[in-house]
This record gives structure tokens, C-alpha cells and sequence, in this order.
């Protein structure tokens, strides 16, 4: 007997009784209603180009407004220093999910882009939001936060 060689679908997850892949896409095109898209910015909220220029021409960012929630997207500045200056911006990126279960947030790999930074560097910023299922991360991110936690635990 033969077997279907084509590549399976991502593995869906249910949140709000809604399909929801387990990873953010490579290429995001529409969002539900109730779905932010998570990007990096810069600052002074110039979304010039990669996913800051896609959230404002698609989600709602607004330019000159370089953190936070605006319209259906989330920036999350990037291009200000090291990883040490993203954290805290991302740590109030995950309160701020916590608080809103009502959203699903997909995260782009942000900071991998122009910022010039590589997942290893970001990913781990990220390990409290694997455990909320509002939140949608990067496969490259989950994969690093799982070794992590397979390194961590040996």
C-alpha cells in the first residue's frame, strides 16, 4: 500500500473554539477578529519595512507609536540596543496577554529581521509565554525553548 508522501498541516490547536495553528505562520495575510499581530518595531514607531511595515499597511500600527496595542497589532521594540533592552518589552507584552484571554497573539520572530538579532538571542525571552495558549510563537522559538528545557532538565 502507498502512503500520501505530501507533507502534513501544522498540528491545530482550539482557542476561543477557533482552529488555531501551533506556530505563527511564516506569512501572515488575514487575522480573525479577535487575533494581534505581534512585531518589532523600533522606538519611535517608524514602521518602515519587514513585519512593522506589513502591521501598519494590514493590522493597525500607527506610525509614531512604537510600543503596545494599536488596532490589530503589537509592537515591540527592537532596534534600541542589545537583547537586554527588548526583555522588558516583552515582559509587558506577556502581562499585557495574560490579561486579555480574550485575544490570540501571534508572534513574529521579532528582532530576527532587520534588527539583526538570531532566534537563539530572542527565543528565550519568550519562555513565559509558552505556557499561555493565547499566544502563538515562531517554530524556531519553540524548538529553542524546548532544547532549553531538555538541557536544563539533563
Amino acid at each position: 500500500m502507498l502512503t500520501d508522501m505530501k507533507k502534513q498541516p501544522e498540528i491545530e490547536r482550539k482557542y476561543n473554539e477557533i482552529a488555531r495553528p501551533m506556530y505563527t505562520p511564516g506569512r501572515i495575510d488575514s487575522l480573525k477578529e479577535d487575533e494581534i499581530f505581534v512585531f518589532g518595531s523600533n522606538l519611535a514607531g517608524m514602521h518602515g519595512g519587514g513585519a512593522a511595515l506589513t502591521a501598519m499597511h494590514r493590522y493597525g500600527a500607527i506610525w509614531g507609536k512604537g510600543v503596545g496595542l494599536h488596532g490589530q497589532s503589537y509592537a515591540i521594540p527592537t532596534m534600541q540596543g542589545g537583547v537586554e533592552t527588548i526583555k522588558p518589552y516583552v515582559d509587558e507584552f506577556i502581562r499585557f496577554a495574560m490579561e486579555h484571554d480574550e485575544l490570540f497573539f501571534y508572534v513574529t520572530r521579532i528582532g530576527c529581521g532587520i534588527a539583526g538579532f538570531k532566534d537563539e538571542e530572542i527565543a528565550p525571552l519568550f519562555a513565559n509565554a509558552v505556557i499561555l495558549n493565547n499566544v502563538c510563537l515562531p517554530k524556531s522559538f519553540v524548538e529553542i525553548l524546548s532544547q532549553e528545557t531538555i538541557e536544563e532538565s539533563v
